[in-house]
This record gives structure tokens, C-alpha cells and sequence, in this order.
């Protein structure tokens, strides 16, 4: 391939790259992850007939949703060695990560909350989810990038909401509400005061922290009101609070706290009805380049 050729190739897939990473993104959680996608979907555009394409976006779609989905099910299988819970790499989203040309109304579909859930879902379920629900594809245009009837992947999504649509309901809060509760929450958690935490935490809440093996977290979730509020309190007494500063993260109000021995910790919450339902700790480095 000439020069030229290949400047041209590149071209064409930085004209879509903010959506087709965006997409990755969110087929894998993983922002290391979807760039490996894109780096394997451009060396695919290097070799097919580009005369044959009539529309590259359509096609690059296809190839990256296909290549999330095989990267899907190898870290499914893999998984099983993964220390402790495993929770989607967080994003700075202020600008977006993704490039100017991302809509905004799609940062809906970026926060933690969200992307934790979809990791429930099977490889196809999530990949026509992403596709319908975040970037508005009609069943058929899914059909064509999927190799599936239309049919079929309107059941596909059907099963998906099903399986995350109650709780789903556990992070409905809006921007203004979500800032106030994670600065509440972080008050009362540099403070240590327990009464403030006990008010903030919902009934059912659950604390998820992902350590990944290389930095201490706890190795299963902490449910209910009392243990996450024990949970915080200890993080407390062991100096894990040691510098916080506010920031976005998956197109929400987040906070990155540096600990006294130097680990940082991303922490995002879910929201609802006025109570922190989840909180989601990620500490393995390995997830927060951007924070080094």
C-alpha cells in the first residue's frame, strides 16, 4: 500500500474514530480496551477494497462491534481469575473522551452504574442494548452489523432490559442531585460521622471496590445500609482519605481521593430517590492511567 493510500485509510476512520471508540467504550468498559479495537479495526480498513465500501461508518460499526464481542466472551472466560469485583474503567468526560463530536445526550449511557450492570448481559445482548438504547440504530440497521434477523435482535434487547431494568431504577437521580450526594457523602466520610452516612445510604446499598489484586480493596460487595457504612468508616480509620478533588467521571460527578500510603481511588456513586445506592471504588492502576 502506498503512502498515500494509507494516509487516506487513516482518514477515513479519524473521521468516525469519537464514535466508533465511544462505542467500544461501552461494548467493553474499558477505555485500553477499545483502543486495542480501533487500532485492529483500522489494520482491517488497511486491507478490504475501500471501493467496495459504500459506507464506511456502517462497515468500521460492524467491525468494531464484532471485535467487542469476541473481546467479550475471551473476558468472560477469563474472568474467573480476576481478583475481587470487577468494575468498568473510569473515563474523565469533561471534555468528553471521546472527541467534539460525540453527542451529548450520550453520556447517559457512560456512567459506572450503567456499564456495570450491562456486564451481565451476554455478548450479543449488550452489543444490540448499546446499539439501540445509546446510538438509536433501528432493529434492522443492528440486523445488518450483526448478522441477525431484525426480530431476533429486538428480543435480544428485550432480554437485556429485562435483566437490568430493576436495577436500573437504583441510579435515577439527576446532575444537581448527584453532586449533592457525593459531596455530602464525602463530608461525612472525611468527617467520620456517622449519623450524616447513615442518612445518605440507602437500605439495600452495596459498596463495590476493585482492586484487581494490586491494590487492597475489598474482595466481595458490601450490601446493606450498616455494612456499607461500617465499610466506609474503616476505609476512614485507615488513612485511605487522605487528598480528594472533584472531578467527572463517566459524564458524572465524581471524586478521585489519594490515600496516605499514595493508592487513588476513583469513586463514583449510583443515586436514587434521594439515597446513595451503590458506591463503586476503583483503585487497580491499571484503570486509572490518566491519574498517575
Amino acid at each position: 500500500m502506498s503512502p498515500v493510500d494509507a494516509a487516506e485509510a487513516a482518514g477515513a476512520l479519524d473521521a468516525h474514530r469519537p464514535m466508533l471508540l465511544g462505542l467500544a467504550y461501552r461494548l467493553l468498559g474499558s477505555r485500553h480496551d477499545a483502543e486495542d479495537i480501533l487500532q485492529e479495526a483500522y489494520l482491517r480498513w488497511l486491507r478490504v477494497d475501500r471501493a467496495e465500501v459504500s459506507e464506511p461508518r456502517r462497515y468500521l460499526s460492524r467491525v468494531v462491534t464484532h471485535l467487542s464481542m469476541d473481546r467479550l466472551r475471551a473476558r468472560q472466560a477469563a474472568r474467573e481469575t480476576y481478583v475481587g469485583p470487577w468494575l468498568p474503567e473510569p473515563v474523565p468526560t469533561a471534555p468528553s473522551p471521546f472527541g467534539p463530536l460525540e453527542r451529548a445526550e450520550l453520556r447517559d449511557s457512560l456512567s459506572t452504574a450503567l456499564l456495570h450492570l450491562l456486564e451481565r448481559l451476554t455478548p450479543p445482548e449488550r452489543a444490540v442494548y448499546v446499539l439501540h438504547t445509546a446510538f438509536e440504530l433501528p432493529y434492522a440497521e443492528i440486523a445488518e452489523l450483526l448478522d441477525r434477523s431484525a426480530e431476533d435482535c429486538r428480543q435480544l434487547h428485550h432480554r437485556a432490559s429485562v435483566r437490568i431494568g430493576r436495577d436500573q431504577r437504583r441510579f435515577t437521580a439527576d446532575r444537581a442531585e448527584q453532586e449533592r450526594l457525593l459531596e455530602a457523602f464525602i463530608a461525612a466520610a472525611t468527617e467520620g460521622d456517622l449519623a450524616a452516612l447513615t442518612d445518605l445510604v440507602a437500605a439495600d446499598a452495596t459498596a463495590w471496590s476493585d482492586g484487581g489484586g494490586r491494590v487492597r480493596a475489598a474482595r466481595n460487595p458490601v450490601t446493606g445500609a450498616d455494612r456499607v457504612v461500617r465499610f466506609v468508616l474503616g476505609v476512614r480509620e485507615k488513612g485511605w482519605l487522605h487528598a480528594v478533588r472533584r472531578t467527572e467521571l463517566n459524564g458524572q460527578p465524581a471524586a478521585v481521593v489519594v490515600t496516605a500510603a499514595g493508592d487513588t481511588y476513583a469513586v463514583t456513586l449510583g443515586t436514587a430517590a434521594g439515597r446513595i445506592t451503590d458506591i463503586f471504588l476503583v483503585a487497580n492502576p491499571d484503570k486509572l492511567p490518566w491519574a498517575a
